[in-house]
């Protein structure tokens, strides 16, 4: 895929969490073609080393790791290899997250049916462990990374973090009230992180994606066997004025401006969604 734009990333390192999925892949190899040394993490680290060697085969330096984003001792290992074969961390991409069924009602709203069938899942059934499993997988895995790998920007100029909210963040979402809040909470650490650090010049800001597709995502938006949107894609479509999904490319843009010292220097704090304008339209 073509850059969007030029940006010259020569000589820093940029480390990504969850980077065998589909989006932060694509953000992965944003990083390495504007020449970025990527290390790429993720729970799978078969995928993460596959998707490393097919980088370095395009000529960028690259790296992959298993690495737990809700284990510090995990993610320190990796954090300690990274700096002997690739340096010290510049740019952090908090990319590890997701949903869990447990977390997640079976219809968009309350209705009595709910509490006598068994088959569906009301509010009052939501399990505290799926709901703390979202919790932890979208906050922790966002802290965690960021005091293993903020460590080593210490003292150094133009590192930068980039964490991933979501457009739940700005509108919640139906059925899905765990990931909405705790991407809610992970915009809210992102202007937290953003203050702390400012004397320490590390800019902090996040990017918060509208709908996208992906593996996570796809049986949800698309009809198995016709290939057709689901009811909830299709609500989805007429609430975004742009009328269609994201595509993993264009989330690149943002990404780089926000790496970028010399492009967002005075930049910290700032969640900003690349939604096709679903943040903007009420709907009338």
């Amino acid at each position: 895929m073509k850059q969007p734009f030029d940006v010259s990333l020569d000589g820093r390192v940029a480390v990504v969490t969850g980077a065998a999925g589909v989006l932060c892949s694509e953000l992965a190899w944003s990083l390495a073609r504007a020449g970025a040394k990527v290390a790429l993490l993720d729970l799978n680290g078969a995928a993460a080393a596959e998707l490393a060697q097919a980088m370095r085969g395009a000529g960028h330096a690259a790296l992959g790791l298993e690495a737990n984003a809700l284990d510090r001792a995990s993610l320190q290992a990796a954090a300690d290899e990274i700096a002997a074969r690739l340096g010290p961390c510049d740019i952090l991409v908090n990319g590890a997250g997701g949903n869990h069924p447990k977390g997640t009602t079976s219809r968009e709203t309350f209705d009595a049916e709910q509490l006598q069938d068994p088959a569906l899942t009301s509010f009052f059934d939501l399990e505290p462990e799926g709901v703390e499993f979202v919790f932890r997988l979208n906050f922790m895995g966002t802290l965690l990374p960021a005091q293993v790998f903020a460590r080593q920007m210490l003292g150094r100029a133009g590192c930068a973090v980039i964490n991933i909210s979501s457009m739940n963040a700005f509108r919640p979402l139906t059925k899905i009230p765990a990931y909405s809040a705790a991407k809610a909470a992970v915009s809210n650490f992102t202007q937290w992180m953003a203050t702390h650090f400012a004397p320490a010049g590390i800019r902090v800001n996040a990017l918060a994606p509208g709908f996208f597709l992906t593996n996570q995502n796809h049986a949800l938006l698309v009809e198995e066997g016709s290939g057709e949107w689901t009811p909830r894609a299709r609500k989805i479509l007429n609430q975004t004025p742009m009328g269609r999904f994201g595509e993993a490319h264009e989330l690149a843009g943002t990404l780089l401006w926000l790496a970028s010292e010399p492009a967002s220097g005075f930049v910290t704090g700032v969640v900003i969604p690349v939604d096709g304008g679903f943040s903007a339209y009420s709907g009338v």
